[in-house]
């Protein structure tokens, strides 16, 4: 399966229940930010926002002070797991970043979808990959 698939089958797919209703925006990446995969709508990360994403998963609340920035735009930092999950807020949506051995597994949403909602894509999704030894 390729790595548009994912996106695309995985990431950006119709939520359960909830019909029309589909994250804003996916991707895939390495750890360096190289792009793997991504929605047509997927902002472009800055190499600076890239590096600060991992060094938060490798150093907990590391962007809580500053927030985290995605192509510019700025997301305050809540509840994650240490080195496995970011999530971010910012108005009526989100992100929701799931690390892998390998990748970073990247999704936004905003109203209708919930913050929960998102997370469980993604983290389901980062999971699998883990699984696969990815």
């Amino acid at each position: 399966m390729s790595w548009q698939t994912y996106v695309d089958d995985h990431l950006m797919c119709e939520i359960e229940g909830n019909a029309g209703q589909h994250l804003t925006a996916a991707a895939i990446m390495g750890h360096d930010g190289s792009v793997w995969a991504q929605s047509s709508n997927f902002p472009k990360l800055k190499p600076d926002e890239v590096t600060g994403i991992m060094k938060d998963f490798d150093e907990p609340g590391h962007l809580a002070p500053t927030g985290m920035h995605i192509e510019g735009v700025k997301y305050m930092v809540i509840q994650g797991e240490p080195n496995a999950v970011i999530r971010g807020k910012k108005g009526s949506g989100g992100i929701t970043i799931k690390k892998t051995g390998q990748a970073l597994v990247f999704g936004v949403y905003e109203e209708p979808v919930t913050p929960g909602q998102c997370n469980l894509i993604v983290e389901r999704l980062g999971d699998y990959l883990i699984e696969q030894g990815l």
